[in-house]
C-alpha cells in the first residue's frame, strides 16, 4: 500500500484522523467476530483469534473479519477517493502462539511464536484487498469458504509456503 510514502506530504493530524477512523471500524469488526486486538504498528493492525479464551472457530472468525475489513475499506475508498488509507494486505495463519504480558514499564498484552511470524509473512506476500491464508488456515476453513490456490511462495526464513486467496463464503444448503 505504501502508506508511508503516501502520507509523507500530509499533515500529521490528517494521518491520525484517517488511521483512527479505520482502526475504530476494525475494532468493531474484530469484536463482532470474537477476535482480540493485539496491537497497531503504524498503519498495521494485528489481531488474533482463539484467545484469551480458546475456541474452535478462530480461523473462520478471522477470515470472516478479514473479508469484512477488506469490504469496509473498499466501500470507504468508493465514498472517499482522496483518502490516504484505501487498501491493505491481509495475511492469516492458524497455529499455536504464546500470549501474555512481559516487562515492567509500558507493558502490553502480546503474542509470540512461529505462527505470528508466518502470519506476518503471509501479509507481506498478499495483495491489497485480498485475504491471503496459509495451508493450515485453508484446512480449517475449506468447508466454509471458497479459496483459490496460489501455489508455493518463497518466504523469508520459512522456505516454500503454500498460500491461498479466500474468494467467498460457500452457499450453505437450506439457508
Amino acid at each position: 500500500m505504501n502508506f508511508t510514502k503516501l502520507s509523507s506530504g500530509v499533515e500529521p493530524q490528517q494521518i491520525i484522523n484517517e488511521l483512527n477512523e479505520c482502526f475504530l471500524a476494525f475494532d468493531e469488526i474484530i469484536e463482532k467476530h470474537r477476535l482480540e486486538k493485539i496491537k497497531t504498528i503504524g498503519d498495521a493492525f494485528m489481531c488474533a483469534g482463539g484467545l484469551p479464551k480458546p475456541n474452535d472457530t478462530h480461523a473462520k472468525d478471522a477470515v470472516r473479519a478479514a473479508i469484512e475489513i477488506a469490504e469496509w475499506l473498499k466501500n470507504r475508498t468508493e465514498s472517499m477517493p482522496n483518502a490516504l488509507f484505501r487498501e491493505m494486505r491481509i495475511g492469516i495463519h492458524t497455529g499455536p502462539v504464546v500470549a501474555g504480558v512481559v516487562g515492567k514499564h509500558k507493558f502490553a498484552y502480546d503474542i509470540w511464536g512461529d505462527a505470528v511470524n508466518l502470519a506476518a509473512r503471509l501479509e507481506e506476500h498478499g495483495v491489497p484487498g485480498k485475504v491471503n491464508i496459509s495451508q493450515a488456515t485453508y484446512e480449517a476453513i475449506k468447508d466454509t469458504f471458497n479459496c483459490i490456490p496460489r501455489g508455493l511462495k518463497e518466504v523469508h526464513n520459512k522456505g516454500l509456503v503454500s498460500m491461498y486467496f479466500v474468494e467467498s463464503i460457500k452457499k450453505i444448503e437450506n439457508e
